[in-house]
């Protein structure tokens, strides 16, 4: 029998706009150190959103990338004041660690 899981939407939009803000830096500036760490992150959260669509318990790797993610491009907003791209960055990983952390929480526990 098939059971059909919940598929993470939110995690592969998050991992698709990670990429593609490596893919415009490197457009942009030519920066291939934009290009490598917006494709690893990339996949990492893409990974993470199939793991996690698989087994909902399963978050720990997109609670990793949108975490490192958070306070990386939340250092170089501090020390750029820019918002694109390092704010607009910071902003939306920070709103899927949230997201993750609140999934945590709300799981009932085993007694």
């Amino acid at each position: 029998m098939l059971v059909a899981m919940a598929v993470d939407w939110v995690g592969f939009s998050y991992a698709l706009l990670v990429s593609a803000g490596g893919v415009m830096g490197y457009a942009k500036a030519g920066s291939v150190t934009s290009l490598a760490a917006g494709l690893f992150f990339g996949l990492l959260a893409a990974v993470g959103a199939y793991l996690a669509s698989q087994n909902p318990k399963n978050v720990w790797l997109s609670l990793g990338t949108s975490g490192t993610l958070t306070v990386v491009m939340g250092l170089r907003f501090l020390n750029s004041g820019k918002f694109m791209p390092a704010g607009l960055m910071t902003l939306v990983s920070g709103l899927m660690l949230v997201r993750l952390l609140y999934g945590i929480q709300r799981r009932p526990r085993l007694s």
